[in-house]
């Protein structure tokens, strides 16, 4: 059976499918064709049910539930970490109600966890890339940035107010923040839909034990700088995205419920996995 497996270029996706997509991990009889495109094109193909198989926010997985499951691998959490809400200027938190905050997408996890902490805020959707260009240009006064590493947003020249994943940890008593899933179609076949949640999983896990050398081979593909590459795929491939156990399952339900209760998304649960054949 073809699978369409549509994922970002960002280089924690391509370290956890890098395995299977090279042949050191079994396919398990699947053709799988990888599908490239950016995050917010992802969640809106989603929303469609456009592939076969796709990593989408987790924020944007409560409107495409009709259409998919979710596989119990693959996802990325912010483990103590997460979205910072960064400042051009020195900035107190409770003085973010004067400030326009960019946001990269309508239906990035980042933007739910942002809602969650201060629904009342000014936001503006920005492409992620362009988000630290903008406030050094004045057209916005704060920017939610994805976090990579403990002094990327010093680095950029901005001051850090509040990260959202340290505040989700304090809120949940210590449970991570969902950020991307992994989900398949609800039409593909439940032994092939296991199968391939399988393969997953596999590629994972390969990656995991063969850290090193999946990351150079990740860097050299993309051509990334070694050091931000490197420290993303640190931050956001764990042991959680090779199986989510009940933590990472706990943290989904946590972040779908807290998200319905305030009206942000629609009910998903109980949610639905597949499981790993």
């Amino acid at each position: 059976m073809e699978i369409r497996l549509a994922f970002s270029c960002d280089a924690d996706d391509a370290f956890m499918f890098q395995p299977l997509l090279s042949g050191l991990t079994p396919s398990d009889g699947l053709e799988i064709e990888p599908v490239h495109r950016d995050i917010q094109a992802l969640n809106d193909a989603a929303s469609r049910g456009e592939f076969e198989a796709t990593v989408l926010s987790a924020h944007a997985y409560a409107y495409a539930r009709d259409r998919y499951r979710l596989a119990p691998c693959c996802a990325n959490f912010g483990d103590g970490y997460g979205p910072v809400i960064a400042a051009n200027t020195p900035l107190r938190p409770e003085d973010l109600g004067r400030a326009g905050v960019a946001i990269p997408g309508a239906t990035t996890s980042a933007y739910m966890v942002l809602q969650l902490y201060r629904p009342d805020l000014r936001t503006r959707v920005l492409p992620w890339d362009k988000i630290v260009a903008s406030m050094r240009a004045g057209i916005v006064d704060c920017g939610l940035l994805l976090h990579r590493g403990d002094r990327s947003v010093e680095q950029a020249g901005l001051h850090a107010v509040v990260d959202l994943g340290a505040w989700w940890a304090r809120k949940t008593n210590g449970l991570p923040l969902p950020l991307g899933v992994c989900a398949i179609r609800r039409d593909v076949p439940e032994t092939q839909a296991g199968r391939l949640a399988g393969a997953l999983a596999a590629s994972v896990r390969y990656a995991l034990d063969h850290a090193e050398q999946t990351t150079a081979a990740v860097i050299e593909a993309l051509g990334e700088e070694e050091g931000p590459a490197r420290r993303q795929i640190e931050l956001y491939v764990t042991e959680l995205s090779a199986n989510l156990t009940e933590r990472g399952r706990r943290a989904l339900e946590e972040f779908y419920r807290r998200g319905a209760e305030e009206g942000i998304i629609p009910n998903v649960l109980p949610l639905e996995f597949i499981e790993a054949r």
